[in-house]
Parts: structure tokens; sequence; C-alpha cells
């Protein structure tokens, strides 16, 4: 059964779970500043770069759809060991890859155990700990983005800029690895759920696809997605395209710098945030982070030409607000479906998140254009369709339903207008 954990046991599950997401952010995110090396290496332009980039999240979304179908079949321990194994051995075929047509079907299997295993994650978070304190351990979880962008992308940056892009993937094998050794010894069995359902797994998908309030849920989290990924895998692209022509910019030698300075400041207000989405409401805090968020998206598209003096506070900025509204925004969705359903119901949501998330990058790439330069133009495009998605989300997050608050209220499920 799924156990009442002690509060110094909740604490290593939730470190045992964001050193997981750990491991998987940086297998994502270390392909969008290893653009460069990438489309040299192998001759890309943005959109074949872009393409690279949105294979993980396409094939993550592809597999998050069929997760649906047993994710709650089976004990959440055993299931996301299995899982992590594979998609340790998938991040080595990366590092091992020779050619672009093997790198992007390595990529493909590392989205495809990569995907279910943030899933997994969130869901064991809305097993395990009691909706009051979800946004506070969501924040746990959720420095594994902080920490991979502080030491997990750096590092990998600096491998790649000492002996070849192959070398990061090799290097995060092994990290996994331990990470495997460690979740084995630490996280208990989690198998409550096999004992509250009835029926299929056809009819389990069936409960959740039914109810109008799970597909306005998707639609929140496609725009979650759009908001973030329309403008995040070029960033390095844009930013080194203009050093390469003497008019500001960041050297590749500078790109870390962004990262861990984003990353530093986002593990500090990530706890932060936490707290204050817990004590002020999941809503209003979303709303709140949304809306701010426009500011450094905007910038971060026009940005680049005045140099690292400038691209440094805006960057982080960017990093601490993308990274502040996902907080609430993920407290929100792992609350949005009955706990029976909640295995199948995040599968769903991340084969959502995941083909928005590609489909975002994908499009992203086909905004932009390079001059005969190779500076990245049109950049604005993309925040303005990122900025257009975060406003609708201010505004969908308020059409969603509380189902995790009705054990505090007489009425059942509520209204999230909190």
């Amino acid at each position: 059964m799924t156990p009442s954990l002690t509060p110094g046991r909740e604490r290593w599950l939730l470190l045992t779970l964001a050193g997981v997401q750990f491991t998987n952010i940086v297998d994502f995110m270390i392909m969008m500043p290893l653009g460069p090396q990438l489309t040299q290496v192998f001759g890309l332009t943005a959109a074949q770069f872009g393409l690279l980039v949105s294979s993980y999240n396409l094939a993550a979304g592809l597999s998050g759809f069929l997760a649906a179908f047993y994710i709650d079949r089976f004990d959440r321990r055993r299931l996301l060991l299995a899982l992590y194994a594979l998609f340790g051995l998938a991040t080595l075929a990366c590092g091992l890859a020779p050619t672009f047509a093997s790198l992007m079907a390595a990529r493909v299997a590392a989205g495809v155990f990569g995907g279910v295993l943030g899933t997994l994650v969130q869901t064991i978070v809305g097993d395990v700990v009691p909706f009051e304190r979800r946004g506070r351990a969501m924040a746990v979880v959720m420095t594994a983005f902080s920490v991979a962008t502080v030491a997990g992308v750096p590092a990998g940056l600096f491998l790649a800029a000492h002996w070849n892009w192959h070398v990061p993937f090799v290097a995060l094998f092994g990290v996994c690895v331990g990470l495997l050794w460690g979740a084995w010894m630490v996280l208990p069995a989690m198998n409550e759920h096999l004992h509250t359902h009835a029926g299929s797994a056809w009819g389990r998908v069936k409960d959740v696809v039914t109810q109008p309030d799970h597909w306005r849920a998707f639609g929140f989290s496609v725009l979650l997605m759009v908001a973030g990924f329309v403008v995040i895998p070029y960033i390095t692209l844009y930013t080194t395209s203009f050093h390469k022509v003497g008019e500001g910019g960041l050297s590749l030698e500078q790109v870390p710098t962004i990262y861990l300075a984003g990353g530093l400041a986002t593990l500090f207000t990530a706890r932060f945030i936490g707290r204050w989405v817990d004590h002020a409401g999941k809503v209003p805090v979303f709303r709140r982070m949304a809306l701010v968020t426009t500011v450094p998206l905007m910038l971060m598209t026009q940005v680049a030409p005045l140099g690292i003096w400038f691209i440094l506070p805006v960057s982080t900025l960017f990093f601490v607000c993308m990274s502040g509204r996902m907080i609430p925004g993920m407290a929100i969705l792992t609350s949005t479906c009955e706990p029976r359903l909640r295995g199948t119901f995040m599968a769903l949501n991340g084969s959502v998140q995941a083909l928005a998330m590609g489909m975002a990058a994908w499009a992203g790439g086909l905004l932009i254009t390079q001059d005969a330069q190779g500076r990245v133009l049109n950049y604005g495009y993309n925040a303005a369709l990122a900025v257009c998605a975060s406003l609708l989300a201010i505004w969908m997050v308020g059409q969603l339903r509380l189902v995790d608050a009705q054990h505090k209220t007489a009425g059942g499920p509520v209204r999230m207008v909190d």
C-alpha cells in the first residue's frame, strides 16, 4: 500500500524523485545549448535542429498516451525503477550516436522513457503528499530544474567544450546508474491505487476523457508548454549568432553563465514560491507569476545585441519566472482529478504536455530565420506567441476544478477561483 510517511521519510522520497527529475531535465535541456555545436557538426538548419529537439517531446507524447493504459496497473516503485533503467540506456545511446540519424533515434528512445518518468514522478507526489502541503512538495521536486541549470547543464557544456558533444550524455548515464541504485534503496512500495480501481484500462481512460473538466486541464497544460517552449530551445542559437558577427550576444564560453545564474536564482526562489502557493492559493499565485513572466519573455528575444551584461539579468529573471509559474501550475494539475484516476490522468496529461512542447519547439524553428551572416531574426514572433499563450492560461486556470479540495469542503469539488 502507499505508505503514510514520516516527515523525514517524505523528504527523502521527494529528494529521490528530484534526483530522477534532475537527470531527465538535464537530458532534455542539454540539447538546446549544444545547438551551435550540433548544427555545425551535422550541418543543420534551425528548423532541423528544432525537429531534433522536438523529437524527444513528440516521442514522449506518444509514450505518455500509451502509458495511460498501464500506469495504474503497476506498483509505482517498480514501474519507476524499470522506466528509469531504460531511460539511462537511451541516454547512453545518445552519447554513442555517430550520425544525425542515430542521434535522432536515440533521442526518440529517451523521450519514450523520459516522458513517462516525468508523469510518474508527478503522480507519486500527488499520491503521497497531502493537498495542503503539495505546493511545497512540488517545489522540492522542481528544484531539480534549478540544480539542472546550475550544475547539470553548465557541467555538460564544460565537458562538450573540452572534449566533444558525446561526453555529456555518457557522463549523465553514469549519474543515472548511481541514482537508480539510490531509488531502489529509498522508494517504498506504492500500490494502494491497485486496490481502488475497478474495470479495465480502457474504462479508466474513458473515465478521464469523458469528463469536460479534464479536457480543460489538458488545454491549460498546452498553454503552459507553448508559453515556454516556443522560446526556450532557441535562446542559445539566438544569443550566440550575434556574437559570431561581433554585434554583442554570447560566446560559447559565456553560455553556461546564463544557466548558472538562472539556476542559482531559481534554487532560492522555488522554495519561497512553494510556500507562497500553499499560503496564498495556487490560482492567485499562478496568475501573478504568469503575468509577470510576459516581461522577460519579450525582453529575452530582443536583448542579444546588447551583450552579456544586459542578457544576464534578463535571462535570470526569465528562468525565475518560468520556473515560478510551473510550481503552482503543476500543483493545480495534480489536483484536478480523482485520486483513483490520477495515474491515468497524469499519463494523458504528460502526453499532451510533451506533444505541446514538441510542436511549440518545431513551430518556433519555423518562425525564426537566419540571415546570410547567421544571425537569428524574427525571434520576437516567438515571444508574441508565448505571451498570448500565457495570457490565455491566466484565463483558463479559472475554469478548472480543485477535486482534491473536496475533503476540505462540504459540497464536493470546487471551482478553482480561490
